[in-house]
């Protein structure tokens, strides 16, 4: 496993997409904040330091919700999985705002699993939220995926990783296998002022990145994406979609454009 070289906390000085009131410090190795989220706050417990990198919240989360609460017709009434939970803070966030069924997941880490369940408890959040360890490329846990949404932010750090964040991806999108209750690639939200908007296919991945890295880093991972079978575009605000190519057409991908700016 890739260690960074580096803690992320020296990335939040001076950064005003990151809101936090520090409350209390509960032991040397972790601290509590108090984070600000649309229409909420939260109480997340963070690691001082983790060598997973699934100590702290990224600024990206923040930019990420607000994109969310904007775009909240494309997420809602989905059945979601989370890549790279970290904290679990969005997830709870999506499920305390749009009372999404989501499912966390992140490395076969126990501490990570651990803290995801505290940050829900302290948050009111019970029963707890489902979570699933899984490292990127191995074998998937759940044979059978029906999440029609997967979901993630700032998650592009370890450029090694690439290949086997793809081959999760691909599990998770190609062997897809909706519910009755949920069957259909696309669907059709309400007509708003006369314009027709088209949602989100389903499955989808759904990705903020907001971290900076060099661009031929960053297109190494899209560039993935389209030798294993999927088509990436870009929503706005650094929000992508990714799709199997068979599974919806370009224009359908550019009506989702269009709704969502």
């Amino acid at each position: 496993m890739d260690i960074a070289l580096f803690s992320p906390s020296t990335l939040f000085a001076d950064d005003d997409d990151f809101s936090c009131e520090e409350t209390k410090e509960t032991e040397q190795s972790n601290v509590e904040r108090r984070h600000s989220f649309p229409g909420m706050e939260l109480l997340i417990r963070e690691f001082s330091f983790h060598q997973l990198n699934a100590n702290l919240l990224w600024p990206g989360t923040f930019a990420f919700a607000e994109w969310l609460i904007q775009n909240r017709s494309l997420v809602e009434g989905r059945h979601c999985i989370e890549l790279g939970s970290g904290t679990g803070a969005l997830a709870i966030f999506l499920h305390k705002s749009f009372h999404l069924n989501i499912t966390t997941s992140d490395f076969n880490d126990q501490e990570i699993e651990e803290n995801i369940a505290h940050n829900c408890r302290v948050n009111e959040v019970t029963p707890v939220l489902p979570h699933i360890r899984h490292s990127w490329g191995d074998t998937f846990p759940a044979a059978d995926p029906d999440w029609d949404l997967v979901i993630a932010s700032d998650i592009l750090l370890y450029v090694k990783q690439y290949p086997n964040l793809i081959k999760t991806l691909s599990v998770l999108l190609k062997s897809y296998k909706p519910k009755n209750d949920r069957a259909g690639s696309i669907i059709e939200n309400e007509h708003n002022g006369g314009k027709h908007n088209i949602g989100l296919p389903r499955p989808a991945f759904l990705m903020s990145w907001r971290r900076r890295i060099g661009k031929k880093d960053e297109s190494l991972f899209f560039d993935g994406c389209e030798s294993a079978g999927f088509q990436v575009k870009h929503l706005g605000s650094r929000v992508y979609c990714i799709t199997p190519k068979d599974q919806v057409s370009g224009d359908q991908i550019e009506s989702i454009v269009e709704s969502s700016t």
